[in-house]
């Protein structure tokens, strides 16, 4: 366990994730890009820029990945905030630990754009993946022989409702090639009736009722927080059916916990496989906080060995660092 100065300095940190009414947009955005960013990428992992579906992304290729698997982080922020520049880093040693290639979209954030903006970048960003990934294995594969992408999904904090809506939204031939949703610290549920909007009290050091009320008054209108795609422990049955597998990875104190193992029932209930990792004693987003906390790098460890499955071998390419198709829209930026 972390002594207490490194905790002391790790909370320090991840409160700078969150948007509260003390702050303006202007001020947050600029104290998480000024903490989080880097001029080093970690373990040699390249960077390119792209464009999926017209929306400018990330493309972060490690020395050694999988050639027909691709992970496409959805940034958390509180729906206002948060980049490819602020999460790069900690994508990055994503990219090592899973050998994957990952995506970081820059998709539009409230209050200039509100709710289902940055859902539909998402969905773009998602469709523009798949059919690039779906090109390059039918290109790769033997004759007569099929070979589908492995898509998988991660996100932290309110991304975690934009992953859900998406995968609500999208057809069976596309849910099927999500290999799994990795969900760091989700917002399950931030709909008027919340347990965590109506919570007296909290033992939570970084998340509050504060933070996810000012998040979504910025985002969108009091009532849209009750439907499913802002609030996915709402959905309904039907929605949850043929759910791609789960695996969330949070802190014990977090206000956040009930909602996820009340999630990860529901989904179980409805035939999905759901896998809640709880952290004792961390907090919101530990796995952020990795120059304090050691837990963060063991957290880390332990998502490469569930995306990989501890087989990672004959589908392992040496680097090329570039997107899987070379037409690939590349961003004027």
């Amino acid at each position: 366990m972390a002594n207490q100065n490194n905790r002391r300095g790790a909370i320090k940190k991840l409160k700078l994730l969150t948007y509260n009414s003390k702050t303006t947009v202007d001020q947050y955005r600029a104290k998480l890009e000024e903490e989080y960013k880097t001029m080093f990428l970690p373990n040699k992992v390249e960077r390119s820029e792209y464009k999926y579906g017209n929306i400018v992304c990330d493309v972060l290729a490690p020395e050694i990945y999988s050639s027909n698997r691709i992970l496409i982080y959805v940034h958390g922020g509180c729906f206002v905030g948060g980049s490819r520049v602020a999460y790069r880093a900690f994508c990055s040693s994503i990219a090592s630990k899973t050998y994957s290639r990952v995506i970081i979209p820059e998709y539009r954030l409230a209050p200039g754009y509100t709710c289902p903006a940055a859902i539909e970048d998402i969905q773009s960003v998602f469709k523009g993946v798949f059919t690039e990934e779906q090109i390059a294995c039918s290109l790769n594969s033997e004759p007569g022989k099929i070979i589908l992408p492995e898509i998988i999904l991660a996100g932290d904090g309110s991304a975690a409702s934009l992953i859900c809506s998406l995968i609500f939204n999208l057809r069976d031939r596309y849910r099927n090639c999500i290999k799994e949703v990795v969900l760091f610290s989700p917002w399950l549920d931030v709909s008027e009736n919340s347990r965590i909007l109506n919570a007296k009290k909290s033992s939570d050091e970084i998340m509050s009722a504060d933070v996810i009320r000012k998040s979504c008054a910025d985002y969108t209108y009091a009532a849209n927080t009750n439907s499913p795609n802002l609030s996915p422990l709402l959905a309904d049955d039907g929605l949850l059916k043929n759910f791609p597998p789960v695996y969330i990875q949070m802190g014990e104190k977090e206000i956040l916990l009930e909602d996820a193992k009340y999630f990860a029932e529901r989904l179980v209930a409805n035939g999905n496989q759901c896998k809640l990792d709880v952290w004792p004693d961390m907090m919101y987003m530990f796995q952020m906080a990795d120059e304090y906390l050691k837990e963060s790098h063991l957290a880390l460890d332990k998502i490469g060995y569930e995306i990989t499955d501890h087989d990672f071998g004959e589908k392992a390419v040496q680097i090329d660092n570039q997107p899987p198709l070379e037409y690939s829209l590349k961003s004027e930026a």
